[in-house]
């Protein structure tokens, strides 16, 4: 069976021939300054109100809504750019978003009520500037279908992992300076900065308003295909968020609190490592068995974690459970070529964003559960279990992951468009 573009693997040349295709350096290196903050900003706040508060209550509730607001801005932003194009949506936000942040740290320095500090976290979350999905939807309209554009997809999963490996580090960073609240300050000028760069670029002003086509009000999910790749990157988010509870639980009973975040940055690395490698040759080829054999490789990887008596041997298994992160990002960011319905790019990866993000709630608070009565071995075989079910749902689904219009194929045709 012949393969979608969107399907087939990437060389280091095509990585080369999207970065420098035409109209787009402007945009990549704008957008680079805009999403490198992305991880920084919610981990500066947590820590900023936790050294003004003494609470780490009060900061986690901080983070929460922070976290909510980006869910629910994300794909409210990703709609209206599909709609109108990014750069009157951008400039928008990203004057809304100066103004919460300068709320924010106003009324976290007059030590105002939680109450309120969570309101205008989450205002802050909504309002963040999403050039992600920008970035991402604009290289639909930059390179054709083929490998370019696959590399480009590849690049932007890659490149955000790199950030959320940073992002933390640097706001750790930044809490030791003399003023608590520089992070959130330092990181929130450079997203404001790299989005008005973006969205005043040549490239991204000629995105003009689309025409309005009449979409339900499930827009970008009213496709089959894109609701399968949601329940994919929730699974990937739930097995995310019960390991980054259950890691620092573990060095915390080895005696070892501090190592727990070093321990979690050590998937990371091999994370990016293998995701290059794997851009280049996805295995399986095609997309509709990509999703679900991923998340179940990534689920018995994490069952792995279970098993180490010690915190060399927990590093180890997190190298090993880390090489699937970015191949499972770099995976959805080019199933949405594959399954959005026409004209919901944008939208579409607001989506999968927010499915992630809720993964990741759902993930840590059982993890939680669990680990406080169980153990931290009982979280990773639950966040392995967890994978499994939603791998296997997403199997059964996985006819839906195909063009608009395509036929699904036949169960024997999957296994067959696997042979070399």
């Amino acid at each position: 069976m012949s393969q979608s573009p969107s399907e087939g693997h990437t060389s280091l040349a095509d990585y080369r021939t999207a970065l420098t295709s035409p109209g787009s350096r402007g945009p990549v290196v704008a957008s680079l300054l805009a999403r490198l903050p992305i991880a920084m900003i919610g981990i500066s706040a947590l820590l900023y109100v936790q050294r003004e508060t003494g609470s780490f209550a009060a900061a986690g509730l901080v983070s929460a809504g922070m976290l909510i607001g980006v869910s629910l801005g994300s794909v409210a932003q990703g709609r209206i750019i599909d709609r109108f194009g990014p750069t009157r949506p951008l400039l928008t936000a990203t004057g809304l978003f100066l103004a919460s942040v300068v709320a924010l740290v106003l009324t976290i320095e007059a030590h105002a009520p939680t109450a309120l500090l969570v309101l205008l976290s989450g205002a802050t979350g909504v309002t963040q500037p999403m050039v992600g999905s920008a970035s991402r939807a604009l290289w639909g309209r930059l390179l054709p279908p083929g490998p370019a554009r696959n590399a480009a997809f590849s690049y932007e999963a890659i490149s955000m992992e790199v950030f959320f490996i940073l992002g933390p580090g640097v706001a750790g960073l930044l809490v030791a300076a003399p003023w608590p609240g520089t992070g959130v300050v330092a990181g929130s000028a450079c997203m404001i900065t790299g989005a008005t760069l973006f969205a005043l670029s040549p490239t991204v002003r000629s995105w003009g308003p689309a025409e309005p086509d009449g979409r339900r009000l499930l827009g970008a999910l009213a496709g089959p295909g894109m609701r399968t790749l949601a329940l994919a990157a929730l699974g990937f988010g739930m097995v995310i968020g019960f390991v980054e509870v259950a890691v620092p639980a573990s060095a915390t009973e080895a005696g070892h609190p501090t190592i727990g975040g070093l321990l979690l940055s050590v998937w990371s690395i091999s994370s990016v490592g293998f995701g290059v490698a794997y851009s280049l040759r996805p295995w399986p080829r095609p997309m509709r068995l990509r999703l679900p054999v991923l998340l179940a490789g990534f689920g018995a990887c994490v069952a792995v974690l279970a098993w180490p008596t010690t915190l060399w041997g927990l590093a180890l298994g997190m190298l090993l459970a880390g090489a699937l992160i970015t191949p499972q990002s770099t995976t959805h960011s080019t199933a949405i070529e594959l399954v959005a319905p026409a004209g919901t790019a944008a939208e579409a990866f607001g989506w999968v964003l927010t499915a992630v993000t809720l993964g990741l709630a759902v993930g840590q608070s059982i993890s939680g559960y669990l680990v406080e009565h169980f153990g931290p071995p009982a979280s990773f075989l639950a966040a392995a279990g967890g994978a499994l079910v939603v791998a296997a749902v997403v199997w059964l689904f996985r006819g839906t992951i195909r063009p608009a219009g395509q036929k699904s194929p036949a169960p024997a045709a999957d296994f067959a468009a696997t042979a070399p």
